[in-house]
């Protein structure tokens, strides 16, 4: 929830991630049907105690200077036990520490402002459909696209770095536009646009297909050019995308495409500045780590392959070492259409998509259009 993009230039991937998330509990009390973590109403016996979490807040800033973002997600990260008393402990330790909450009676305006004194610099919140049909009927919460929008605007009058993250489904692609009108008129930082991947509870959603994937992908090039930050999650071809406009490559639309494009420029009126695009190299073990709730580390959130455990090894040599990890940076394994791409370097595809759909880290991504030559 960090601009992120102009320190991730001369970051050295193979050294330190740029974002370590940690899902410090399991528990929450939502039910979405395309959770990750595949959320509990308790935390689990084996989550990170306290100290524990302490320790790993400790690892993190054994990496040299510039650290690693600390985000801090769940289940519902309220739920974790100390959860003031952690932020404070890495902000006191010179993290940059951001927050995935929930959207449940525990986030109020009193919670904002008691994550800002502890030392929060960012917020992410989710909203998948630009009306409460939609939008409650993902989480399976009746009022909670109300309440996102009520604790969106309590965080950007506290002064936070405001993310709205928004997965990508066939069922609200069309939505697209209005979701970002909503964001925009709110007066949000960041929009994070996640490309499901199937894992957890996505995996029955309806994944978009290539065509769609590309034609939400000029949406957003579109997009950024409104102030506001775009960036993507398992989505990597965006990068492409971006550079194609910016070397005047871009191949024309497909019908969904101009589709969307026209609807936002006919709510928001023609673009009013440059583009704002993430194009920060990061992918899953590659500028990103996930820690589980229960200390076991992974390449990423997506990507669901443990390479050891905080518990019995530390988060540096684990990044560093792990086999997993250092294949995972290696472009020259990529396989299929990734492996000949021009834009390899700058996208990579989705490793945690490639597995999902076929069991191989290094494959292509099949959610991809582009056919490299």
């Amino acid at each position: 929830m960090h601009n992120h993009a102009n320190r991730s230039n001369s970051w050295n991937f193979d050294e330190k991630p740029l974002l370590v998330f940690w899902e410090t509990t399991k528990a929450c009390n939502l039910s979405c049907k395309h959770c990750r973590a595949e959320a509990i109403p308790q935390a689990l016996p084996d989550e990170l105690t306290h100290e524990e979490g302490i320790e790993l807040i400790n690892q993190i800033v054994s990496f040299p200077r510039p650290y690693p973002i600390l985000i801090l997600t769940g289940g519902d990260v309220l739920m974790r036990d100390r959860l003031f008393e952690l932020i404070a402990y890495a902000h006191k330790n010179e993290l940059h520490v951001s927050v995935a909450p929930s959207i449940t009676p525990l986030i109020n305006e009193e919670t904002i402002q008691r994550f800002q004194a502890a030392g929060v610099e960012g917020m992410s919140l989710s909203l998948d459909g630009a009306s409460k049909e939609t939008h409650d009927q993902l989480r399976m919460v009746d009022g909670t696209f109300a309440r996102t929008l009520e604790i969106a605007r309590c965080a950007v009058d506290a002064g936070l770095t405001l993310q709205i993250n928004t997965a990508v489904m066939r069922e609200n692609i069309r939505e697209l536009p209005a979701i970002f009108k909503l964001i925009h008129d709110i007066g949000v930082n960041i929009w994070e646009v996640f490309f499901l991947v199937r894992t957890g509870r996505g995996s029955d959603k309806s994944e978009p297909t290539p065509e769609e994937s590309e034609a939400v992908c000029q949406l957003l090039y579109f997009a950024s050019q409104y102030g506001i930050i775009v960036r993507t999650v398992e989505g990597p071809f965006f990068r492409r995308v971006v550079l194609e406009h910016a070397e005047n490559k871009i191949s024309p639309m497909n019908s969904l495409g101009t589709e969307l494009v026209n609807e936002l420029q006919s709510l928001l009126g023609p673009p009013t500045e440059k583009p704002r695009a993430g194009t920060a190299g990061t992918r899953d073990g590659r500028g990103i780590v996930f820690v589980a709730q229960n200390g076991d580390v992974m390449p990423g959130g997506f990507l669901p392959l443990g390479i050891g455990n905080v518990r019995c090894s530390t988060l540096p040599e684990l990044y560093r070492n792990a086999p997993l990890m250092r294949q995972l940076r290696d472009n020259s394994e990529l396989g299929g259409r990734c492996g000949i791409c021009e834009y390899k370097d700058t996208c990579g595809g989705s490793r945690a998509r490639a597995y999902a759909a076929c069991g191989d880290v290094m494959a292509e991504d099949p959610c991809c259009a582009f056919q490299p030559v």
